[in-house]
């Protein structure tokens, strides 16, 4: 399911009482604010303030409520505490009725919120800088290409051209180290008539990239590369790139290309 679909159904989501818990929280290794696992005091602090406010209004149905969904919430963390990203956005109900965990390779604001329905605007926010797209990094023989979504890669494939049946196919994943290696080996092989005309020949890429955008959901996509290849990639597709860099990242490791592509 798309995000914008999730959004969809996050905000048509309502509940005849305030039992929908909201939080954002920032996980992100690299913020100075975030030295040994700070995040875990941020939860604490977060859902202690809760709780004191439910304990004020004195509603024993909301306080019982909140107790069930913050043991879920600090198993949920615990369990995945060594792969946290920059953020993570969970909405949730005691009974599970909504049970939303989203973590995210985007810069997130801690905020919690205790309400009768999802509290999405950050969400959105960060939907409509960061939506489902893909970046695309053609090079000669090599197309590679991210599936992206939050800033955070759901996929990264590799397509490369097949000499024998003259299209371009799924290549299995190769390390990034072995990766010059091969598409030097590759590049030496192929005839001269495909570097005479490269539009043409990346036009064989794409149907697969239109198929990608429709079944992924991209909202955008990026293409990156030198610029020789980059524009020549540009000009075989039917529609344009939100953006065209000129940088050769297909060596990159994928958060690197995320950060070069989509954070600048």
């Amino acid at each position: 399911m798309t995000i914008s679909k999730e959004l969809e159904e996050l905000k048509a989501y309502s509940s005849s009482d305030r039992c929908v818990l909201s939080v954002y929280l920032n996980t992100n290794p690299g913020d100075p604010e975030q030295l040994n696992g700070a995040w875990k005091i941020h939860l604490k602090s977060g859902l202690k303030r809760i709780g004191e406010y439910l304990k004020a209004s004195g509603d024993e149905k909301e306080i019982k409520d909140l107790d069930e969904i913050k043991n879920k919430i600090i198993k949920e963390m615990e369990e995945n505490k060594l792969e946290l990203h920059k953020g993570v956005v969970i909405f949730a109900t005691a009974d599970g009725d909504l049970w939303y965990v989203n973590y995210v390779q985007v810069p997130v604001k801690t905020n919690f919120y205790w309400e009768n329905h999802p509290v999405v605007e950050q969400l959105e926010y960060m939907y409509k800088a960061y939506p489902e797209a893909g970046i695309i990094m053609p090079s000669f023989g090599e197309v590679r290409v991210l599936d992206t979504a939050l800033g955070f890669v759901r996929d990264d494939i590799t397509y490369r051209f097949d000499l024998v049946s003259e299209q371009w196919k799924e290549s299995e994943k190769v390390d990034i180290s072995n990766r010059r290696e091969a598409l030097k080996d590759k590049t030496a092989k192929l005839d001269t008539r495909y570097k005479v005309n490269k539009s043409s020949f990346y036009r064989g890429m794409r149907e697969t990239i239109e198929q990608l955008k429709k079944k992924r959901g991209w909202r955008e996509f990026h293409v990156a590369g030198e610029a020789e290849m980059a524009n020549a990639f540009a000009e075989s597709l039917r529609d344009l790139p939100a953006s065209c860099i000129y940088k050769n990242l297909n060596n990159s490791n994928a958060e690197e290309v995320v950060h070069q592509v989509l954070e600048k």
